[in-house]
């Protein structure tokens, strides 16, 4: 399987890509330094392709990837908070193939992954087809899993899949979120919103054997990383 190495001090962000890239077909390992990238790769590690953050507790990752350059045949995505032209510029010339920025969605990361992978010549993990989406439908509230199994959805836990799942792969902000689902309620809250979520991931779970793709976006809000279909 083909295997991305995650370089990313932030622990939340690091966990919710390597669990989102799992989803998609690919095998994903994170890591928080350079000293442990070094680790890695210098424990036999081949990863297709290093998505790298450049600012790292102990390390730049310009430097790093002109190192990975010299001694590893890999794809390089820096993810990273600069976005000025100039950092855009001294990405490329460090090694790096793809430069993005870290309001980048999950689907777009993917999606520069499978286009690196075809420059290179490396063979990708199919992506989801339509029999291995997730369907809710909008007249019964049912959401349905790739297995079949059918979960029955709750007013304010349909609002809330109804948004994520139309943009799948998207980050869906809080506030719009909470807006959404709250209606008609006036003390709804940050704590209101997790408990209905948390409520409904074990309910995925318990009824459909699978994990459930909603992911938070720690300090932004949610988003669901599976392939969806709204009826």
């Amino acid at each position: 399987m083909t295997h991305i190495l995650i370089v990313e001090d932030e622990a939340r962000l690091r966990k919710d890509l390597a669990d989102f890239l799992e989803l998609t077909g690919f095998t994903a390992e994170g890591v928080a330094t350079a000293r442990e990238l070094r680790q890695v790769l210098e424990g036999g590690s081949s990863p297709a392709v290093i998505i790298l953050d450049v600012g790292l507790p102990d390390g730049n990752g310009f430097e790093l990837a002109a190192e990975i350059r010299k001694s590893h045949a890999c794809g390089i995505i820096m993810l990273t908070a600069l976005s000025d032209s100039d950092d855009r510029i001294r990405g490329f010339e460090s090694g790096a193939d793809i430069y993005l920025v870290k309001h980048s969605t999950l689907r777009e990361i993917e999606a520069a992954i499978r286009s690196l992978l075809r420059r290179t010549g490396e063979q990708a993990p199919a992506m989801n087809g339509a029999g291995e989406r997730w369907v809710l439908d909008g007249t019964s509230w049912v959401l349905t899993a790739p297995n079949h199994r059918s979960l029955k959805l709750t007013a304010a836990e349909f609002a809330f899949l109804n948004v994520l799942c139309r943009r799948h792969g998207e980050i869906c902000q809080r506030e719009s979120l909470m807006e959404i689902v709250a209606r008609p309620r006036s003390n709804f809250d940050n704590r209101h919103l997790d408990a209905i979520v948390s409520r409904l991931r074990r309910k995925l779970e318990d009824h459909t054997s699978l994990p459930a793709p909603i992911k938070v976006v720690y300090g932004v809000g949610y988003t669901f990383t599976a392939a969806a279909t709204v009826q």
